[in-house]
């Protein structure tokens, strides 16, 4: 269904594309002029000048794809608000970050967090991830946003695929290889608002022609509004299955993945990490009610008569903007489109280029100037991107976009959860036991995706949620046993990366008033709290 666009939403739009490459040009001119600093920091990690407002939109930002904006209206027409629940957890391990590894990765200045491995560990541990975390940002983060944003454009406005590939992957590489971090984070956070706007015009219209929350809830099987959902729920998303597998692929997305901490990495100071996910974790409430909503509304319309039968559910979102937003507004909606995709694939492209430079290649060239680690991160982003279309025009051999993004998610984060939460808290976790969690979880990950991906064939028949919990127990015993057998005393400087206590992560006293973290995260548990009692 191609949406007829006027000059308003063309003047948007335009608007849209001008301020986010003028912020990258401004950034990447602020960068050059930058004297006396360290102009790789300054590239990758925004010099550590990121205050807790600009952290909290980019990792929002960066979080929010085009394979949020269509995968949740999808989930939500036909298993209404159960997939909330990747949005609602979310909040909850942003806590732990902002409790537990914000300080350490503050307290070490590391640029990525394969560095940080290397402080707890070994070398060989910071190789492993950082070369998994770069085939995640590519293969995850990049490739399935380009490719939902492109399956949007040609549905919307009947752009070619390859032109939307490969249009918004070299806008997108343009803006980040010259401004660094802080042209990602200083865009991420205009086109947070963006999107946020973009989404709320979208529901808010939605529900005035559905005639309200009550019009809507008349219309849609009362299950639907619920998160919680019982086994054999058409959803496949059981609630003991979230309650087991989510804090595996929550921990390993929001407190240890490249892409998304990078921001917290580039941190003014420790209060600005701790309290920069927290806002996030606010943010994270709103997508169930802007993105997951409009998919529920989309039903009720359908079954009201007022818009027609769906002939794929993947339209669902399509069909809500091309029906129900006025002139001007459709092209606000093309705008956050926009903006979903370039948050989350700006954001990846510069955590490849900082796993690279610092991981890879000034391992092997310590040596190397500033200048030239800034130039090679901006060959690096342009490679990673000519890899991520190639890989993204082969995505549509998925059934589902969200759900193979999810599925890929649980098979990878494993391993990795389990080597960080045992590097912070437990004292006996040797190098030789983490490099062999990490070896054979990945190895087990990569079988078991497998076994699900031809499950006609293997006849595999286990909750992927479900399976990535099993997947963490076993590494968890891999890790375990061999820290025991092969035991090794920590280093003063590995001692000080692991917390004695849980709760001496409290005893940093933060600001004062509302705006102490320890505050913030005791609201955010009971608005969470509240939230899942109303919608259980």
């Amino acid at each position: 269904m191609n949406v007829v666009l006027n000059v308003y939403d063309w003047v948007a739009i335009g608007l849209y594309l001008a301020v986010v490459i003028g912020i990258g040009c401004w950034a990447g001119l602020r960068q050059r002029r930058s004297k006396g600093v360290d102009q790789g920091r300054e590239y990758f990690l925004a010099g550590g000048h990121l205050n807790w407002v600009v952290i909290g939109l980019a990792l929002f930002s960066t979080n929010i794809s085009t394979v949020h904006l269509v995968g949740l209206a999808e989930e939500g027409y036909k298993n209404g608000l159960a997939c909330g629940n990747f949005e609602w957890m979310a909040p909850f391990t942003l806590i732990i970050l902002s409790f537990f590894f914000a300080p350490f990765y503050i307290r070490t200045r590391v640029a990525t967090l394969p560095d940080f491995l290397e402080m707890r560990f070994s070398r060989g541990c910071r190789n492993w991830l950082a070369v998994i975390s770069m085939l995640a940002a590519v293969v995850v983060h990049i490739s399935f946003a380009l490719f939902a944003g492109a399956t949007v454009l040609h549905g919307l406005f009947d752009v070619p695929m390859m032109t939307s590939l490969i249009g918004l992957g070299v806008l997108i590489a343009f803006y980040t290889s010259v401004g660094g971090l802080m042209a990602v984070v200083a865009a991420e956070s205009v086109q947070t608002i963006v999107l946020l706007v973009g989404a709320v015009c979208l529901t808010g219209f939605g529900l005035h022609e559905v005639g309200g929350w009550s019009g809507m809830a008349a219309h849609v099987d009362p299950v639907k509004l619920t998160v919680m959902r019982p086994a054999g729920d058409a959803s496949n998303m059981p609630w003991y299955a979230i309650l087991l597998g989510y804090p595996i692929i929550g921990i390993w997305y929001w407190c240890t993945d490249q892409t998304i901490v990078q921001r917290v990495l580039g941190a003014k100071d420790e209060n600005h990490a701790r309290v920069g996910p927290l806002f996030a974790g606010f943010l994270k409430i709103l997508p169930v009610f802007l993105l997951v909503l409009p998919g529920l509304i989309c039903a009720a319309l359908v079954h009201q008569g007022k818009l027609p039968e769906l002939k794929d559910t993947k339209d669902a979102f399509t069909v809500m903007v091309a029906n129900l937003l006025p002139t001007g507004l459709k092209g606000v909606m093309a705008a956050a489109l926009m903006a979903a995709i370039m948050g989350a694939v700006s954001g990846a492209m510069n955590s490849i280029a900082t796993l690279f430079c610092y991981d890879l290649y000034k391992q092997l060239k310590p040596d190397v100037s500033d200048k030239k680690l800034v130039l090679i991160g901006r060959v690096v982003t342009w490679i990673g991107m000519i890899l991520a279309i190639a890989w993204a025009s082969q995505l549509g051999k998925f059934a589902s976009v969200f759900q193979g993004i999810q599925t890929v998610i649980c098979y990878v984060a494993p391993s990795l959860t389990v080597v960080f939460l045992a590097g912070v808290f437990w004292k006996r976790a040797t190098a030789r036991a983490a490099f062999s969690t990490l070896a054979s979880g990945f190895g087990l990950g990569v079988t078991v995706f497998f076994l699900d991906f031809f499950k006609a064939s293997t006849g595999w028949n286990v909750n992927f949620m479900m399976a990535s919990f099993y997947l963490a127990c076993v590494c968890g015993v891999i890790l375990v046993v061999v820290s025991l057998v092969w035991p090794k005393p920590l280093t003063d400087k590995q001692a000080a990366l692991v917390w004695g206590n849980p709760m001496d992560a409290l005893r940093a006293p933060g600001w004062p008033g509302l705006g102490n973290y320890k505050v913030l995260a005791a609201i955010l548990v009971v608005v969470m709290v509240t939230l899942y009692s109303i919608f259980r």
